[in-house]
Order: C-alpha cells, then structure tokens, then sequence
C-alpha cells in the first residue's frame, strides 16, 4: 500500500505544478534519449526516402544528394522540437514527430521534369505555399470538412499509386543510360531487399519489425558491396565531420505560378493529415484537443516547411507511425519526443552521414521504395475503407479521381498540348487527384442542388432477389419480417416466384429494374419501364402474412431472425 502511494506520488511530481495533462510528464534523461532515439529509428527509413528520390530525379550529384539528407534530419528535428515543446502560437505541445512529407514526392517530380522546373523551383514553391498554409491555419478547422476521407483516402491512395514506377526506375538501377540498366543482378538485388524487409516483419521481434525497412537497406546494401556493386570510397573525402547545413546552400529559390498551385493543394493534403494526428494522438494519450491546439500546430507544421528550402530539405508534417508508436508504448510525455528531435539535429549535423546513406545502391532503395510506396497506397486504401458508397456518388469520386492521379503515370506526354501552367499542376498524378476530389466531393456532397432522389448507375445499390429453393444470395444481416426479407439497411430483398426468376434476373442485367418496386412490376406481368420514377410508384404485391409468398418463405427463416 505504500508503495503504490509512493509510486502515486513520484509519478504526480513528475508532471510540472500546475499542469495535470499527461503529455507534460518528465522522465529522466537517460529514459528521454533512449525513448527518443526509438521514435528516431521508428521513422529514420520515412525520412531519408524523400531528399534520397529528389535528389536522384534532380540529377544531383552523391555529395549534393548527401546535403539533402543531412537537411531533412536537421530540419526535421528543429521542427519536432518546436511542435512538442513550442513557443507561443506555435507548437501543438503533443508528443508529435516532424519529418519530409511524403505528400509532396508527387508534385515535386512533377515540378523537376515540367517546362522550366529545377529544385530551385521546388523550394520557390514550398516556401510561397508554405506560407499560404501559415496564414490560413486559424481558419482550416473551418474548411477541412471539404477533405473527408474520400478526399484525403484518394490523394494518400495516389501517392503510393504514383511512386510506384519511381521505385521500379530504382530497381532496374536508376540511371537508363548505363549498361545494367535493368539488368537481372539489379532486379535480384532488389527483390532481395524486399525480401529482407519482409522477413524482418514477419518473423522479427516488434522492435525489429518497425526497423525493417531500416535493417532491410542495410542488410540490402552490405549484399551489394560483398558482390562489388557498392561504392563507399568518395564517403568521408575532404569534408568536415561536423557541420551545419548552408543557408541557401542549392542557391535562390525561384518562383513560379504554376508550381505555387500545385504545391498549394499538396499543402493542404497535408495540413489535414498533420491536424488528423494531432486529434488522434489527444485522444491516445487522453488529453483535451481544441481548435487553437490544432491552429498552433498547423502553424507550426507550416513554418517549418517554410523555413525547409532554405536549408536545403522539404515540407514537413507529423508522421503517422510514430503516433502509433506512442499508443504502442504508452509513453505519453512530449519531452522524449522533444529528445528524439535533438538526436535528429546531431545526425543532421553529420556530413559523413549523408554520404554513406546517398552511396546506397539504387536497387536496395527500389526494393525498399516497393515496399514503402506500396505502404502509402495500402494506408490511403484503408482510409477509403471507411468511405459508405450506397446512396451517394463517392464511388465515382473515388473512380474518377484515381484515374486522373494514373493518367500521367500511364502516358507522360498526355498534357504536352496544353500551357505550361497546366502541365505544371496536372503532370503530378497526386495534384491530378487531390483536385478532382476536392472538385467532385463539392459537387456530389456539398452542392445538393440539382442532386437526383435516384441514384446514378456508380452509385445505385445493387438489386437484390430471392427465389423459394435458392438461398445463396443471404447475406449476413438479412431478417424476416411481417412476410418479407429485409436487408441490413432496412430495404426489401423481393422474394420472386421460380418461373419468374430467369426473367428478373435479365431484366437487372439489361439495366432495365433500377428499383425493387420494378421486380413487384415484373411479377405482375408489367413492363417496368412504363413508369419513369420508380420511387413514386408503390409496391404492386407485397407479400402479407399468410399469402401465397409467405408460404413460399425457405424453412428455418423467422419472424425478425436472420435465415439459416
């Protein structure tokens, strides 16, 4: 009993008087770093994957590449520091990671291979849509109602979707102009990457499974130097061992419109993501989030990748494994985040560091990028999951959205006819998308005027029929009631006679039964069509207790009891 009461009172002095929030717990140094340094490896693969892709489809030479890298820790570190300790208005002061958005990967490829575009133009546009995001972050709880997860579940889908030929590229070696290009040593490597990654998942403890993609790279890249297909010796060559990242290192930033407004949705996509793992890391750790708490951190999200460019790295948002990691853990308290974002500044100021990773083999990272895009995909198909598409057009949202993110994946020249401004926004599959969601989502979902009572063909629920001897189409959910079936939502499942069957079932395929009151037509001898609303008609025979279609019910199926 004492000891409990002296455990109770330990654990209250840890938190600052004055403050009951359990983000605000103190832990001792040693456990901060340690604690720290596994939200650090939990996402070091995430973070490393974004300046290694840009730097690579930037044409930029190891050591440039390398600066890239050293950049995204040291910023990324600045910024978790600053989201869990923060300042006033800034800092959502939650136990929350910063790191290089994978959101952006899209457009940025988009804006590099575009009329004009070079990675100048890419830190133009970060910072000019960064600040654009700064200065809305107190209103953004107002709109984000227009990214639900239709929207946002299509632009993560279409990012993983989009990057998939970028990791292919890098399995076949990266550069289509050397001789093993493609070869089958590349590929072998890369499927052995892959593999290695897969493996640690499976069969790896729960720490070793969140470092797969970690030990997969380097398990991956220690194979290739053993088979000479590494190259370690420019690593270390005249370059300090410490140094900071050069403000303006890659040059001025240059601005242009087009790439402003393709990196302006992106920014958006992001803040919705970022303020999604504010309220899902209050609500895991237990403690109150409100619409400032959410506006300091946006801010705070936006400032950092503001500030990015400058040092040479990329937008920043919260990343998502690391609020898993905290649920995984139960390590509440913000500070040993904040001692995960110092480990990030060190590394970041490592030159030696960003060399080793920027000599990895392309095949490794092309086996890793299978696996980590595919990731990204698979999370935007989760989130789409929970989407209802009954009753409403978000099946032709998701459908028409996809296929504008894939159109210029599939036919790179698609858009060459038209202004480079338009190639600039809808060259990037993930702008593509993210506008054609916002835009549909509008239309369908916000604008109900002109909104048809019946459904269109993407959105109409199937037609459903039973027949007395044949039950393969009971569903779990289905029930009886006075006379007639009943789906889970509440709607008629027609119990058709056997020599009608044949004939209704031709009828839903010729498309001509739209409505179940079609198929009562049908069993009257009625041609369906003869009405042009069949919402406005009423159920011809409708099966009473005791009728002849009641009697015709399967055995074993019960008044208000699913059927067996």
């Amino acid at each position: 009993m004492k000891k409990a009461t002296g455990d109770s009172v330990k654990k209250r002095r840890s938190i600052p008087a004055g403050s009951d929030r359990p983000e605000d717990e103190w832990l001792p140094i040693s456990k901060l770093l340690t604690f720290g340094l596994q939200h650090v490896l939990t996402m070091y693969g995430g973070i490393i994957a974004v300046p290694l892709i840009i730097g690579s489809a930037a044409g930029l030479p190891a050591e440039q590449t390398a600066l890239l890298v050293t950049a995204s820790l040291f910023i990324g570190g600045l910024a978790t520091i600053l989201q869990s300790v923060g300042l006033p208005m800034l800092g959502s002061k939650l136990p929350i990671v910063q790191g290089v958005s994978f959101a952006a990967v899209g457009t940025m490829l988009a804006i590099l291979t575009g009329p004009g575009g070079d990675l100048n133009t890419v830190f133009g546009a970060i910072i000019a849509a960064s600040v654009i995001g700064f200065i809305i972050a107190p209103f953004f709880a107002r709109i984000i109602r227009f990214f639900p997860p239709v929207v946002t579940g299509v632009v993560i889908t279409a990012i993983g979707l989009t990057l998939i030929p970028v990791a292919a590229n890098w399995s076949m070696g990266g550069d289509a102009e050397t001789d093993d290009y493609g070869s089958l040593a590349n590929i072998g490597l890369a499927f052995l990457t892959l593999a290695i990654i897969l493996l640690f998942s499976k069969v790896g403890s729960a720490t070793l499974s969140r470092l797969s993609i970690l030990l997969g790279l380097v398990v991956g890249t220690a194979v290739a130097a053993a088979l000479g297909m590494a190259d370690f010796s420019d690593v270390g060559g005249g370059s300090a061992w410490v140094a900071a990242p050069s403000f303006l290192g890659f040059g001025v930033p240059t601005f242009d419109l087009a790439a402003i407004i393709s990196m302006t949705i992106v920014i958006l996509v992001i803040k919705t993501e970022t303020a999604a793992d504010i309220i899902a890391i209050g609500e895991i750790i237990d403690t109150p989030v409100d619409r400032r708490r959410i506006a300091n951190g946006l801010r705070a999200d936006m400032l950092s990748s503001a500030v990015a460019p400058l040092f040479g790295s990329f937008t920043q948002s919260a990343f998502a494994q690391n609020v898993g990691l905290v649920a995984l853990t139960g390590v509440k308290s913000r500070f040993v985040v904040a001692g995960g974002g110092i480990i990030m500044v060190a590394l970041g100021l490592l030159p030696i560091l960003g060399q080793v990773i920027a000599a990895i083999p392309m095949p490794v990272l092309g086996g890793a990028g299978i696996v980590l895009f595919g990731t990204v995909a698979g999370s935007g198909i989760r989130n789409l999951k929970s989407v209802s598409y009954e009753g409403n057009m978000n099946l032709i949202i998701v459908s028409a959205s996809l296929a504008f993110a894939m159109i210029p994946v599939v036919r790179e020249d698609f858009y060459h006819a038209f202004p480079s401004w338009f190639q600039t926004i809808f060259h990037s599959g993930i702008s593509s998308a993210a506008i054609m969601a916002v835009l549909l989502n509008l239309l369908f979902n916000e604008l109900k005027l002109g909104n048809s009572e019946n459904p269109s063909v993407f959105a109409a629920k199937p037609i459903r029929i039973l027949s007395p001897t044949d039950l393969r189409d009971l569903r779990e959910g289905d029930v009886y009631i006075d006379g007639r079936f009943v789906d889970c939502d509440g709607e008629e499942i027609p119990l058709v006679p056997e020599d009608k069957v044949e004939e209704v079932r031709d009828a839903i395929d010729r498309g001509e039964v739209t409505d179940t009151s079609q198929v009562q037509m049908i069993i009257a001898g009625q041609d369906p069509r003869q009405a042009a609303d069949p919402r406005e008609r009423e159920p011809d025979a409708v099966a009473e207790p005791g009728s002849p279609a009641e009697s015709q019910a399967p055995a074993g199926a019960h008044n208000g009891q699913p059927p067996r």
